[in-house]
């Protein structure tokens, strides 16, 4: 796969979006756990969340009408596109 640099540069231009997308390439989460894991307010986990959605690079696992207990995890582009951020060292 070729990389997308757009896509790349969407999610290391904000660090709220590179830690949340980190976090989930770990395991699925609920965005209560992310905030807590990678000491964010919540506020800022939801918009990297609903930004990360809107790329493709993570999805809601449960259906999309549950408003307690959201778990999102990452997409299969959403794990190259955090595999190439690594291996590239572009993580702040």
């Amino acid at each position: 796969m070729d990389p997308d640099w757009n896509t790349i540069g969407h999610v290391i231009s904000s660090n709220h979006r590179t830690k949340v997308l980190g976090r989930l390439a770990d395991s699925p989460a609920t965005p209560t756990q992310i905030a807590a894991d990678v000491d964010l307010a919540s506020t800022h986990v939801s918009r990297a969340l609903n930004s990360l959605r809107e790329h493709g690079l993570v999805e809601l696992l449960v259906p999309e009408d549950r408003r307690k207990g959201r778990v999102y995890g990452i997409t299969s582009e959403g794990a190259e596109t955090w595999e190439l951020i690594q291996s590239k060292g572009l993580t702040k």
